[in-house]
């Protein structure tokens, strides 16, 4: 299932192998970013992400859209996917991790024009 997430959502930044864009996208081959905090790349995929980062020793200054659309089982998917694939090898994402930092979230800002 996570495999199918990725290939519809993913790999077109990350690129088919995981290894991402020189210089732009990280990769998630590999990845030290991705590893060493589970809870982080839940964040990272339903709320986005930007600013400087260090993976696998490289810098990146990007911006990674919010994938709020996704489902908390797509989520969980997904991350579970990524972290056992591309040379990585990880524990699985549960739905329920998911489900509860997605309910963290801040309540949006109230427009300020109005």
């Amino acid at each position: 299932k996570g495999k199918g997430v990725f290939m519809q959502t993913c790999f077109v930044c990350h690129q088919l192998n995981g290894e991402g864009i020189p210089g732009q996208i990280p990769p998630l081959a590999k990845s030290d970013y991705m590893m060493a905090d589970k809870e982080r790349s839940i964040r990272g995929v339903i709320f986005g992400q930007s600013g400087e980062m260090t993976v696998n020793g490289k810098k990146y200054n990007g911006t990674m859209i919010p994938l709020n659309y996704l489902s908390d089982e797509d989520v969980a998917n997904v991350l579970t996917y990524a972290r056992n694939s591309f040379g990585n090898s990880g524990d699985a994402v549960k739905i329920d991790e998911v489900r509860r930092i997605r309910s963290e979230a801040p309540a949006p800002a109230a427009n300020q024009y109005e």
